[in-house]
């Protein structure tokens, strides 16, 4: 398959405008022999940690490693029900599983693609029935102690955290962020009156830093954010196989470390997240701006008030979608689908037991979504011939559609 014209994502550029500092991370591990742990490891979870407004941060080898060991240091155990959503990567509910629980799940907002929150409500209340003698809930569903919740900050925009941290602190719950697809991304909490950063709500969150991420390594890499102590030095332990110092092990661990380079390439890329993040979203306004009078052939990303999304993905819906992605590609415009079915319908899953229509709302948003060029450097004169391609191609298809009259819950 030929490169297309205009990438999907352009990983090219930014590595050769910042070649020569990412070339001297490289030197400087080769003159150092820094290449596990170190100061520029501790470097990069100071700044990150900084970045996130949270007090503390654990590096990982990956964004799996980190929700996996979130959730093991937060306390999930084996036979606990963990609740998150079927539109997500399965990174998701890989780190559920590894971890020991069983991964559950209630729908998402059919604008925001995130947890609904009504949705946990109604599950935790009519799901659920409270265990006599520890009062916990447990899930009707898999018959397990519901222990956490972990909704995912999809393509960059942040979950509608208030409601599901009230749910979660009635119900005692613990919430772990997914946070691997939104490095900067903000909320505003009515609750606090103040805008908060993703990786900064939660008793813990996850990050992936894979090369596509708005804040990607040259390779895997991860990390934990929280604001518990405890929880962090568990992190710690759990990454570097249970050591508190060399070959001293007081627990079981595993290999899950960020290694220096990565770390060292990581604090080259951070301090230009913000700027990149804020192209992002000029690009993200110049394609609502194109497809102003589009109304009826695709629906576009929602913003709620509440939201400063990060636009790590710019998706859109439409009925055709892989007719209309089949015509971009010949035209050499590249396209993603995040993603094309929805967890409970995976093969991976098909041992617990879900069908069709058991998540409407994730399962027509999987048959819908079509993902377009999105990167900081997408000039606006590449960017109105994606545009013009995806009207030209809706048209000739027909067939309409229409966003939802209002999000199932929306603030002022």
């Amino acid at each position: 398959m030929s490169t297309p014209e205009i990438p999907f994502l352009d990983l090219v550029t930014v590595h050769r405008e910042l070649r020569d500092e990412l070339r001297s991370v490289f030197e400087t591990a080769l003159d150092t022999a820094g290449f596990i742990g170190g100061p520029v490891v501790r470097e990069f979870e100071r700044d990150f940690a900084e970045f996130c407004e949270a007090p503390f941060c654990v590096g990982m080898a990956s964004g799996t490693d980190a929700l996996r060991f979130a959730l093991i240091a937060a306390g999930v155990r084996a036979g606990d029900t963990v609740v998150t959503v079927p539109l997500t990567f399965i990174a998701t509910t890989e780190a559920i599983s590894q971890a020991g629980a069983r991964a559950d799940f209630v729908d998402i907002d059919e604008r925001t693609y995130t947890m609904d929150p009504e949705a946990l409500r109604t599950y935790l209340e009519t799901g659920c029935t409270p265990d006599p003698i520890t009062g916990r809930l447990v899930s009707h569903r898999t018959g397990g102690p519901v222990t956490a919740v972990v909704p995912v900050h999809l393509y960059g925009q942040i979950a509608d955290m208030d409601p599901i941290l009230e749910l979660a602190a009635r119900y005692d719950l613990m919430v772990i962020e997914d946070a691997c697809q939104a490095h900067g991304a903000e909320y505003f909490s009515t609750k606090e009156g103040r805008w908060r950063k993703a990786g900064s709500m939660g008793r813990a969150a996850a990050f992936s830093f894979y090369p596509g991420k708005n804040l990607g390594a040259c390779g895997e890499a991860g990390a934990v954010t929280t604001d518990d102590e405890r929880l962090a030095q568990r992190c710690h332990l759990l990454r570097d196989h249970g050591q508190s110092r060399k070959y001293f092990h007081d627990n079981e661990g595993y290999n899950g470390r960020l290694d220096a380079i990565q770390a060292g390439l990581l604090l080259v890329k951070l301090r230009h997240l913000a700027k990149w993040n804020e192209q992002r979203r000029q690009v993200a306004s110049r394609y609502d701006e194109l497809f102003a009078d589009a109304d009826g052939l695709l629906v576009l990303p929602h913003v709620p008030s509440w939201s400063r999304p990060v636009y790590h993905l710019y998706v859109v819906r439409v009925p055709d979608r892989d007719g209309l992605q089949k015509s971009l590609a010949a035209a050499g415009i590249g396209t993603g689908i995040h993603y094309p079915i929805p967890l409970h319908l995976a093969k991976a899953y098909r041992h617990l037991g879900f069908r069709p229509g058991d998540f409407p709302i994730a399962e027509q948003a999987a048959a819908q979504v079509l993902s377009l060029p999105m990167f900081p450097e997408l000039s606006p004169e590449p960017q109105s011939e994606v545009v013009r391609w995806v009207l030209t191609s809706r048209k000739a298809a027909g067939g309409r559609i229409h966003a939802p009259e209002t999000a199932r819950r929306q603030r002022a």
